[in-house]
């Protein structure tokens, strides 16, 4: 395992735990932490065949179905394959790869063992998706060790399980974000309390969460490259580029963030997940309706899948130029969390309430009934949950994506429709 420190004069990395902990005193203020879970799939796939170990290996669908890349070793990422890769094209770049469609429930056990070892060391935890998580190891009543001696036990503990894991830490949450994918895999990056500027300030600006290619995009035309350019530039700047959240992003790349890491027994009590739209032009076009009713029906079903939540209730809002507005709703006949089964119900909601040239304002779409218990878990490889939750034969295409946009930033990858509302502005998700 490698270990790497960022410290007032610079970055250095050590191979030693006894060099390690020389640099440390008594660690003062908030330690977070995000544990990632290095090529996941494709690592427990390799510890249930040794002997694919060390060869290239993909987690995905057959290139005969139109499948997708879900995770490759880093042995297939050499030869240049990634996840949401087309599977025909990772064929043609590692033909010697082993291929396989997966093992959801293992994944889920062996992700279960992990998380089980992060609660041991702390209570603090909020995992984030399937391979990652967020945890406080801030020196009090639950931890009473330095930092860095339980991220180092945590990732060491893991190992022992068979895989590997990357982990971050530092003072919030988007430092120990960052922190994860610096050194991967099996690396621990520390952000030393006070060196956050000097961590930040030269990486490119789309090395931070919240910032998709269209908004790496708009601060490189006002010449904002990094991230320490992005915590000095013009507030007037910032907010053409991120709107109401550009105070935000400041304090995000100033390293000045204030995070908290959700208890791991606290409960969630979510009525409905929703997202709404006012457009800076009144949309007349059905198409165009549509077309915006379908991208919110992406943003409302990759928030269900992160929350396992599947819903019964459509409903669909509008609100018209001269200030009225109507919302409906209809019930399905089995709960969802795929957007290729409730757009399309939505989309018959407004047939009842749509009348040609009529001038649309703003737009939303819910979903709530959240009556099924314990929801469903994010699965590449089925279509129909075992409780009855329905699915499309496009759903294992929208969780790749949704992985994509974690990885990557939201406006990573994105359908056509998605450049019609670019200038738009967008409300918060309900």
């Amino acid at each position: 395992m490698r270990y790497s420190v960022t410290m007032r004069k610079g970055e250095h990395t050590y191979d030693t735990t006894s060099e390690l902990f020389s640099l440390f005193g008594t660690w003062t203020g908030p330690a977070i932490g995000l544990m990632d879970l290095d090529a996941f799939f494709a690592s427990v796939e390799m510890l249930d065949h040794p002997e694919w170990r060390g060869k290239p290996v993909i987690v995905g669908g057959p290139a005969s179905k139109r499948g997708v890349v879900s995770t490759a070793s880093y042995e297939a990422r050499r030869f240049g394959v990634h996840s949401a890769m087309p599977s025909a094209q990772a064929e043609r770049l590692c033909p010697q790869a082993i291929w396989t469609c997966g093992n959801f429930d293992r994944y889920r056990e062996m992700s279960a063992r992990v998380m089980a070892i992060l609660a041991d060391e702390t209570p603090f935890v909020q995992q984030v998706s399937i391979d990652e998580a967020f945890f406080d190891i801030s020196p009090g009543a639950y931890a009473k060790e330095n930092p860095v001696a339980i991220a180092k036990r945590m990732q060491s503990r893991v190992a022992e399980l068979g895989i590997s894991c990357s982990i971050g830490l530092g003072v919030n949450k988007t430092i120990a974000k960052i922190a994860s994918e610096r050194d991967k895999p099996r690396g621990l990056t520390v952000v030393t309390p006070g060196t956050e500027r000097t961590f930040l300030a030269p990486l490119p600006v789309g090395a931070m969460s919240g910032i998709g290619k269209a908004a790496e995009e708009r601060l490189k035309r006002n010449r904002i490259f990094t991230l320490g350019q992005l915590a000095v530039a013009d507030g007037m700047q910032l907010r053409t580029v991120f709107g109401a959240n550009a105070d935000m992003m400041r304090q995000r790349a100033m390293g000045t963030e204030k995070s908290s890491v959700t208890p791991i027994d606290a409960k969630e009590d979510i009525k409905s997940i929703g997202n709404e739209r006012t457009f800076a032009k009144d949309l007349t076009d059905r198409a165009d309706v549509d077309a915006a009713l379908a991208l919110l029906g992406e943003n409302v079903g990759r928030r269900l899948r992160a929350k396992g939540l599947i819903g019964t209730t459509v409903t669909v809002k509008v609100k018209y130029s001269y200030g009225t507005g109507r919302t409906i709703q209809r019930q399905l006949p089995h709960p969802t969390d795929d957007e290729h089964v409730f757009v399309p119900a939505a989309k018959e909601l407004l047939d009842q309430i749509w009348t040609e040239q009529t001038h649309v304002r703003l737009l939303g779409l819910t979903m709530s009934g959240f009556g099924v218990d314990g929801g469903i878990q994010t699965d590449l490889f089925c279509t129909v949950d075992e409780r009855g939750a329905e699915s499309s034969d496009q759903r294992n295409l929208a969780v790749t994506l949704d992985e994509v946009r974690k990885k990557f930033g939201r406006s990573s990858v994105s359908y056509g429709r998605a450049a019609r509302f670019e200038d738009d502005i967008v409300r918060h998700p309900k």
